[in-house]
């Protein structure tokens, strides 16, 4: 056992030295570094925590590393300072565009958004949803200059480690989410930034890769309820999407939990253990992450400054109660496995106390022979029995009853034999 923890632990080390060199790769090829959402994530999260690989929510990576500390205390607040900071780094950034309507669907990867800004929507644009991918200061100023929101928000959306909230600005709505998935096997949360701007719909994503492309696919159908509404009801649907892909990340939860449960119950080994703290670690991290987006699901469907229409309302109230279907979901899983962690203690305690059991059993059947031998070891000059010519079997005789009777009492108790 102490090999395989060795072994664990030096490959563990490994792979940590193995991250540290392809940092700089990833700076240049951070596309190809994120995998596409698993379909399996059942399965995916399943081998994510029986590999105790990293399980932890991983919340940044390293083109965005120099944003993750605070601005200088004292400092104008806003996103000017992050703009000096960007001279040292290169931030990659994918930006795409959909422009639907009745009668249009134009999807567009933009190379240079400058000149994309400045030319007019396509006819019969009804909403248009601008995605960004990639936490770039040069490109958020741009967009800030051009929809005009504030520079705080600026900076809430260069900061990647805000708290869930939805702030309510003068014409457009402005909200800070985590968006949780499942990435080569592991759990990846990062923060998504959305303006609503009435038909206009901003998401601002840490790195490629997402969880909206069910949402992309129903803005291809013609007659869906998108070309009905503003940009609102694609907010609701991309919270919506966000919400409900919890729901397969926990049923692996689930799985895992079932088959420990089976495994600790009838050969406890300290990878189980190490297993369920490291479930218990996401399950807190999740939780902590739920409850801010359910605030932030409420204020959206309180919203009273005109943004949310109230048909969309309605589909936002159903978006809280899936939020609040997810978190009661985690809380039952976070007690299974401390539950599972007693069971654990339990089962080890119980196992402990089968060893001492066997352990005592055998010491005391040489209890009797001991004594025998320890009397007539005694160097006393005057033994009568020594001097007997059978001695010698009379004592095997003593220790074999003696021994006899111990185990004949033993059964009778239920000790051994699993006599009840």
């Amino acid at each position: 056992m102490k090999k395989q923890v060795h072994d664990a632990v030096e490959g563990v080390g490994k792979s940590v030295s193995k991250v540290g060199k392809g940092v700089g790769k990833a700076v240049h090829a951070s596309t190809d570094a994120v995998t596409h959402v698993m379909t399996d994530a059942a399965g995916a999260i399943g081998r994510g925590v029986k590999s105790l690989g990293s399980t932890v929510l991983g919340l940044v990576e390293a083109p965005i590393a120099p944003f993750l500390e605070r601005s200088t205390p004292g400092s104008s607040p806003g996103i000017e300072h992050y703009l000096e900071r960007q001279s040292t780094v290169e931030i990659p950034v994918t930006i795409s565009c959909i422009d639907y309507g009745p009668e249009l669907h134009a999807v567009t990867q933009i190379d240079d958004l400058e000149a994309f800004l400045a030319m007019p929507r396509p006819e019969g644009a009804h909403v248009r949803w601008l995605n960004v991918e990639g936490l770039n200061p040069q490109t958020v100023d741009r967009l800030r200059k051009h929809y005009n929101f504030h520079t705080l928000a600026a900076e809430d959306v260069i900061q990647p480690l805000q708290r869930p909230k939805c702030e309510a600005y003068e014409g457009y709505l402005f909200m800070v989410i985590r968006m949780i998935q499942i990435s080569g096997g592991h759990m990846r949360n990062e923060q998504v930034s959305i303006f609503c701007f009435g038909d206009t719909l901003l998401t601002i994503q840490e790195m490629p890769g997402d969880v909206f492309d069910p949402v992309r696919k129903r803005i291809e159908i013609k007659g869906a309820r998108f070309f009905q509404n503003k940009a609102d009801y694609l907010l609701y649907a991309l919270m919506d999407s966000v919400v409900d892909h919890l729901f397969p990340l926990l049923e692996g939860y689930g799985s895992v939990l079932e088959d420990m449960e089976e495994e600790i119950a009838s050969n406890p080994k300290p990878a189980a253990q190490r297993r369920l703290f490291a479930i218990k670690r996401d399950l807190s991290q999740l939780r902590r992450t739920l409850w801010p987006i359910r605030e932030v699901v409420d204020s959206i469907y309180r919203d009273e400054s005109g943004c949310m229409t109230d048909p969309v309302k309605t589909f936002i109230r159903d978006v809280y109660d899936h939020t609040m279907q997810v978190i009661d979901i985690v809380e039952t899983y976070r007690e299974t496995a401390s539950s599972l962690n007693d069971l654990y203690q339990s089962a080890v305690g119980n196992k402990m106390n089968e060893i001492m059991k066997v352990l005592t059993i055998m010491a005391s059947f040489f209890i009797p022979i001991t004594f025998v031998a320890g009397v007539y070891g005694m160097n006393f000059e005057h033994i009568p029995e020594l001097n007997w010519q059978y001695s010698y079997y009379v004592f095997w005789g003593v220790c074999l009853s003696a021994t006899t009777c111990l185990a004949i009492f033993f059964w009778r108790k239920g000790w051994i034999g699993g006599n009840d």
